[in-house]
């Protein structure tokens, strides 16, 4: 640990965990088009439940983004560790600035806050440092301050409000990088897939990747035959989800690559 300036405290070295793998082009490639809400209900059926990031809301509407995770951990203050004094200045020597200094293209910054509605994680120099870096998107457990300055960035951003504190002012220290975080109660492990749009942010896990790939060209699809179906006044019943009957229907549809000439049921 190092001594603060005016001696009144220490703080610890930031912590980092071990190298990982950052998800391939192709596989970032063939989710790039996937939703949120499709990637949510096909993890979800693989038999995992928790993954969409509860709190963070885009900062603005119609942003996206697909990304490998660069995790970011805030932990609780404790006095004799990081009392707030001073930490602006400090700030530089901690997990902030290093997880910022460790952006790669593409990269999704995630953020442990605990929904904090006081530390600022992020403002309008630290988002225009991150997208100097290459940086894709951000999803914040918490707050971001300079919201204005920030929104006209145009980096994609889901936080769950808008502070004038700086990041480390009152309740939290940044602590680690590049290390498991919780994220709107979901576990995300630095190279998973952060998918996030309208909807929210979903952490797609690096080793289900190209299975959600895989199956949500099917899902995506058959939902378009049943939007148009039901706009034509089909039955909910038969077509949200499929029925066998509306599957056959579907198939047929897919191989003429039009609308099929029966009438909608």
């Amino acid at each position: 640990m190092s001594q603060s300036p005016n001696g009144s405290f220490r703080w610890p070295l930031p912590v980092t965990g071990a190298p990982y793998e950052r998800p391939s082009a192709d596989v970032l490639e063939a989710l790039s088009s996937v939703s949120a809400a499709t990637a949510c209900a096909i993890l979800h059926h693989l038999g995992v439940r928790r993954t969409a990031m509860l709190g963070p809301a885009p900062l603005r509407p119609g942003q996206r983004v697909v990304g490998s995770a660069l995790t970011l951990q805030f932990m609780p203050q404790r006095e004799d560790i990081a009392s707030g004094v001073d930490q602006e200045h400090i700030e530089r020597h901690t997990a902030l600035w290093a997880a910022l200094n460790a952006v790669r293209d593409g990269d999704v910054l995630a953020v442990q806050a605990y929904a904090s509605a006081e530390s600022g994680c992020l403002g309008e120099m630290l988002v225009q440092h991150f997208r100097n870096r290459g940086g894709a998107g951000i999803v914040v457990d918490g707050r971001i301050r300079d919201t204005g300055k920030v929104r006209a960035s145009g980096v994609p951003i889901w936080a769950t409000g808008s502070t004038p504190c700086f990041s480390s002012q009152t309740e939290l220290f940044p602590w680690g990088y590049e290390v498991p975080i919780a994220c709107g109660a979901v576990l995300v492990l630095p190279g998973d897939i952060v998918i996030a749009d309208d909807d929210g942010a979903v952490v797609v896990p690096a080793s289900l990747a190209w299975e959600v790939a895989r199956q949500a060209g099917d899902h995506e699809e058959w939902e378009a035959f049943s939007r148009e179906r039901i706009a034509a006044g089909g039955s909910l019943d038969r077509y949200y989800p499929l029925t066998a009957e509306a599957r056959l229907e579907f198939d047929q549809w897919k191989q003429q690559g039009t609308t099929p000439r029966s009438a909608a049921q």
